[in-house]
């Protein structure tokens, strides 16, 4: 795998796909700095190297080309998190971009405007990416949360750089982690997948099973399998349509020696509401009315033992509606098991949008030993799909 680190920029332009789609609150700030901070050893590598980043991301999902969605707003942030003045150009294609290019010296970063403003790029239009692969010599993608889109930016642009294009630092650490759990993980392998619905897991789950030994289901989704094994989960959130796969992946399971962990209790409430009254049951003998929205104190403890025997864990989702206090402590539990076995010497790789916020809210993020920034284009990896924005930079 070519990385930044292998290659000599001295005097050269480097185009970098990176993903600096960051959340901005009402005032157009940047909220969350994170992804910015992830592409930095890649800049600063071209940077020490003596040569000039082009760098080029999409931000939300314009329409048009609403204001709101203009990366302008990211310069100042970028600014400070990269320690370089970042230069901006209205456009990412275009007369105004190759003649801010042309200026660019080396030791110098340029960010183009949100490539989505253009329906192209969306298209994988080789047009578009011809246009773009002609600003720069080397094309750098460091953009792990678009390598499972196909765009003009991620994939098609690659093939105007048959020699001259590398993985970025960031994009590179991530299929490496990744691979440390699908393919070398040292045994017992842990998965955890949570959150709400076993719709969004099954080729997950069918995937990771020749791959691991224990396998912690928690969240919604576990009250789909609950349901299918004939227990009463009162108004928990059920897919009454998924039971029959549910039963499915469980065999599965058994027929590959994949032992299943299920919640045995857990918090129940009245109402889906922090307010709610609560109370504790076993997670077959919920009454009506009520809805387990947490993992209960028994399976925190059953849980905290698999996690504490395992050398590797993957942790995708959460196991409780963490985003209200009360319902939080499960998600916590976890998050301290994962965190005490990494200090014991398991492997940790915590990946998903809601697992991650999980880990960043309860300040768990520095005692795993990697958090995934990318959360479609690590469900795919972990599903078994090949990724176009990989697989155009080995090409």
């Amino acid at each position: 795998m070519k990385t930044v680190n292998d290659i000599d920029f001295k005097d050269k332009k480097v185009l970098i796909r990176v993903d600096f789609n960051v959340p901005l609150n009402a005032k157009m700030e940047v909220t969350d700095d994170t992804r910015i901070r992830a592409a930095k050893p890649t800049i600063i590598s071209v940077l020490e190297k003596e040569g000039s980043c082009i760098l080029m991301s999409h931000l939300g999902r314009p329409k048009n080309r609403e204001e709101e969605f203009s990366l302008k707003h990211i310069v100042k942030c970028a600014t400070e998190v990269l320690g370089v003045q970042v230069k901006f150009v209205e456009d990412c294609v275009g007369e105004k971009v190759e003649e801010a290019v042309a200026e660019l010296q080396p030791g110098e970063i340029l960010l183009l405007e949100n490539l989505r403003y253009h329906e192209e790029e969306k298209l994988g239009d080789w047009e578009f990416a011809k246009k773009l692969a002609d600003l720069a010599d080397y094309y750098v993608n460091d953009a792990f949360g678009t390598a499972h889109r196909a765009h003009a930016s991620t994939a098609v642009i690659a093939d105007f750089f048959p020699e001259n294009k590398c993985f970025g630092l960031l994009l590179a650490s991530e299929v490496e982690n990744l691979n440390k759990v699908l393919t070398t993980g040292q045994p017992p392998v842990t998965a955890i997948i949570g959150g709400a619905k076993v719709s969004s897991k099954i080729t997950v789950i069918e995937n990771i099973l020749d791959k691991i030994d224990h396998l912690i289901i928690g969240g919604g989704m576990a009250f789909t399998f609950i349901k299918a094994q004939g227990g009463a989960v009162g108004s928990s959130l059920v897919e009454e349509d998924k039971q029959d796969v549910a039963l499915d992946i469980l065999k599965q399971a058994k027929a590959k020696n994949v032992e299943v962990h299920l919640p045995s209790d857990a918090i129940i409430a009245d109402s889906f509401s922090n307010e709610a009254a609560t109370d504790i049951a076993a997670v077959n003998n919920i009454p009506n009315g009520w809805m387990g929205l947490d993992t209960g104190p028994e399976t925190n403890r059953v849980f905290a033992d698999v996690i504490g025997r395992s050398q590797t864990i993957l942790w995708n989702g959460p196991v409780g509606v963490f985003e209200m206090e009360n319902f939080a402590q499960g998600t916590i539990k976890l998050g301290l098991a994962i965190a005490e076995a990494t200090e014991n010497g398991a492997y940790s790789l915590v990946g998903g949008g809601d697992s991650v916020a999980a880990v960043k809210r309860f300040q768990l993020d520095d005692r795993v030993s990697y958090v995934s920034t990318g959360g479609g284009a690590m469900l795919e990896m972990l599903e078994g799909k090949q990724l176009p924005g990989i697989d155009a930079l080995l090409k």
